[in-house]
Order: C-alpha cells, then sequence, then structure tokens
C-alpha cells in the first residue's frame, strides 16, 4: 500500500511494482483525477486505486477496511508512506505558520496516522514500513524549514519504530532521495497562493531587512528548480524496492547524486565546516 500516487515518485512507484507483480493498492489524493485514470488504464486488474487524503482520518480507515477486506489473514506486505508536499521555499523567518503546519501535517502526522492504522496488518505479515523522507529530513538546506523540519520529524519517527517494531519482525527503512524531477514544486497557480499569504504576512520591518528586490526573487527560485533536479527516478524505485525485498534491508537509502555525501560531512565534520560547505 502506498500513499501519493497521483504523481511523482508514487505514481511512478505505483507503475513499477505492478510490472513486477506486486498487488498494488495505490493511494490518491484524486480518485478521480488525472493520476488515478492512468493508473487504471495502464496497469494490470491487480492494482487497486484507492481515495486516501492522508491528513483525512476518516478516509484513511477507509483505506485500511478495503485493505484487510482483500488481504485478509495474509496480512499486507509494505506500508510505503510517499505523500507530501514541499510548500513555497523561503527563509523560514518569511514562511507563515499555515506553511509550517500544513507541512507537518501531510508529511509527518499524516504517516504516522497511516501506519499507526495498517500496523496491525504489517504486524500478521511481519512485513516492511517504507518511509519516503527527503536529504532536506538529514541535514539543514536554507530555504526549506517547514518542509526540512517535517521531513526530519518522520527520519526520527522511522528510526524509532524500526527499533520498537523488530520484536515482531517488522522492518523498517527512511529514504532520503537528493534532487529529482517530481512535481512537488506544485503549479503556478499554487504558487500565486503562496507567494500571496507569505507577502501579506510579513511584517513591515521583515519585508526592509530582505528587501523587495530578494522578495520579489523567491518565485525564480521553484521556476529554475526542476532544472536542477534528475528526471530518471530509478534510483529512488530501486531504493524502495530493495527496502521492501532485501532479507536485511537498510534503515537509511540515501539515492541520488549528492545525497550522501552532505550527510556524511554534516555528521562527521565540525558544523562550520558544514556550513561553509
Amino acid at each position: 500500500m502506498l500513499s501519493g500516487s497521483d504523481s511523482g515518485i508514487g505514481h511512478a512507484l505505483a507503475k513499477y511494482l505492478d510490472s513486477l507483480g506486486f498487488v498494488v493498492f495505490a493511494g490518491v489524493l484524486n480518485q478521480d483525477g488525472p493520476g488515478a485514470e492512468e493508473l487504471r488504464r495502464t496497469c494490470s486488474q491487480r492494482l487497486s486505486v484507492l481515495q486516501l487524503d492522508i491528513t483525512n482520518a476518516t478516509q484513511v480507515r477507509e483505506a485500511y477496511l478495503a485493505v484487510s477486506e482483500k488481504v485478509q489473514n495474509a496480512g499486507l506486505w509494505g506500508i510505503v508512506n510517499n505523500a507530501g508536499i514541499l510548500g513555497f521555499p523561503a527563509d523560514g523567518e518569511l514562511l507563515p505558520m499555515s506553511t509550517y503546519r500544513h507541512c507537518m501535517e501531510v508529511n509527518f502526522f499524516g504517516a504516522v496516522e497511516v501506519s499507526k492504522t495498517f500496523l496491525p496488518l504489517l504486524r500478521k505479515s511481519q512485513g516492511r514500513l517504507v518511509n519516503m523522507s527527503s536529504m532536506a529530513g538529514g541535514i539543514p538546506l536554507p530555504r526549506y524549514a517547514a518542509y526540512g523540519a517535517s521531513k526530519a520529524a518522520l527520519s526520527m519517527f522511522s528510526g524509532v519504530m524500526r527499533q520498537e517494531l523488530s520484536k515482531w519482525g517488522i522492518k523498517v527503512a527512511a529514504i532520503h532521495p537528493s534532487g529529482f524531477r517530481t512535481g512537488i514544486q506544485g503549479t503556478a497557480e499554487q504558487w500565486d497562493q503562496q507567494e500571496k499569504e507569505l507577502m501579506e504576512n510579513l511584517p513591515a520591518d521583515t519585508r526592509q531587512a530582505y528587501g523587495e528586490e530578494y522578495l520579489l526573487g523567491l518565485r525564480n527560485y521553484l521556476l529554475q528548480l526542476p532544472s536542477h533536479c534528475a528526471p530518471d527516478l530509478s534510483p529512488v524505485l530501486g531504493a524502495v524496492l530493495h527496502a521492501l525485498l532485501a532479507r536485511r534491508p537498510q534503515g537509511l537509502y540515501t539515492p541520488g547524486k549528492g545525497a550522501y555525501v552532505p550527510l556524511c560531512i554534516f555528521c562527521c565534520f565540525p558544523l562550520w565546516f558544514y556550513d561553509f560547505f
């Protein structure tokens, strides 16, 4: 069972696992949207599309009941908490509190809700819990205060669950991809709304301190973001597959160019060196 299958990594992962013969339960935010329709059209009949807004406890419970009815006593082999949002990348001081709360609701609390709800099915199969975090959840990255904090919480949750669930044979892994082209940055319409909210909530002295030119240039970062991201998602898909099938999966995967080195520098060198790096 995986969440966030409308687009990006989740969409590609649903197709990939289906092509390998898995029975896939693809949770989507909009079961009538183009992503869900494409999964129904292109995948085998083994794949089931589930309406799953992970911030909606009722939908999470309904998805659990639908999956339970299909797997029955066999249990569920894997949960992949993939659904996530980026928010508007900007300096932490500039971001409205609503951005912090929204990131935490989707990237952390939603994943926890899904995990807690579906764990009884994993316990039956001694299966796998895989959480899609980010390199921003392991190292501090400018402009990602809200997103990074929510992914750091998810990574810590993964580590604790790995320790606590081992007594039932459940293995837990966190995935920390580097930059991949997934569409997580959202649409121009969403940018307009987020930028408007950010600007409207800025105190006058903060606006003056940063300057209008800097504030107006924040959107350019979003426009340039895809060009700095890898289009090939196969390293991420391979990491998830290994986490699901390996006899001894890693607790942490860092797929993608540049994901592992910064983490090593952050963990092993003085902080001043990382900040300079």
